[in-house]
């Protein structure tokens, strides 16, 4: 099965040794704080449907451990794909990874054991794999360096999904992580809805523009969108709904053509 391409523009470029350092840090937040976990919280339901606490640990582990099992792999004859081509990429495979969560939950009893050897294999990793070295990330042909980039939405999405299900956890976010996935995600949207007739402004972050329509040329654009960076990676991932963050107040719309609520979420 082939992937949906995108339409392709100018992919922003990311610093390569802020990337390692971000997936490294945002992980090692997850350690730490799973080591301190009940079996009664790790049995705590989640916003994700029948996934537990449980669950999602494994899934960060495997979500990390795929660098690992990709670089096993044959390497593709060329990189065909970027790091904006991985958030479209990901439905087709939603299922099979849930079920392959849940199975690696069930085998690992000693969760903190299996992040170990996780982040223990990727740090070899990151230590003999150049970041142009390109993966068969399963429908892509990605560049190591660009997958990266990918697990900083992985580890944050899911880092704001334990804190969901735990009040109190408090996991932080790794600043580089957090600015990593909001500017991947603000760039999908960019694809997803192409032109300039709406600023999406995600401060301190990203700034993009997107959907089509008159051009704004100077001054302040007359349809502007802007929210925090979590409140973003929610909408993004169908974490939160539009109106909800509207109604809250996180988000703040003006201009015929702020509403985003048909191109959200972007990734699920």
């Amino acid at each position: 099965m082939t992937s949906p391409k995108t339409p392709k523009k100018r992919v922003r470029s990311y610093d390569p040794a802020k990337i390692r350092a971000a997936v490294l840090a945002q992980f090692g937040n997850v350690r730490k704080a799973v080591d301190s976990l009940t079996p009664e919280q790790l049995a705590s339901p989640t916003r994700l449907g029948d996934w537990t606490v449980r669950d999602l640990v494994a899934h960060l582990s495997m979500a990390l451990g795929t660098v690992d099992l990709f670089l096993s792999h044959p390497v593709p004859p060329k990189a065909e794909d970027t790091a904006l081509d991985w958030p479209f990429a990901t439905a087709a495979s939603a299922a099979g990874i849930a079920d392959r969560s849940r199975d690696l939950a069930r085998q690992h009893p000693d969760l903190a054991a299996l992040l170990a050897r996780t982040e223990e294999r990727f740090r070899e990793h990151l230590d003999t794999t150049d970041d142009a070295r390109v993966l068969p990330a399963r429908s892509l042909a990605i560049p190591f360096g660009d997958y990266l980039v990918t697990r900083t939405v992985e580890l944050v999405v899911h880092t704001d999904d334990m804190n969901d299900a735990l009040p109190g956890l408090d996991i932080p976010y790794d600043r580089q992580a957090l600015a990593a996935a909001t500017r991947l995600l603000a760039d999908a949207l960019a694809v997803k809805a192409p032109g300039a007739s709406t600023e999406v402004r995600i401060p301190p972050f990203a700034v993009v523009q997107c959907v089509e329509g008159p051009r704004h040329t100077r001054g302040t654009p007359p349809n502007v969108v802007e929210t925090d960076p979590l409140t973003w990676i929610r909408l993004a991932t169908g974490r939160t709904h539009w109106a909800a963050a509207l109604d809250g107040a996180h988000v703040s719309a003006s201009g015929e053509r702020a509403d985003l609520s048909g191109l959200l979420p972007i990734m699920a």
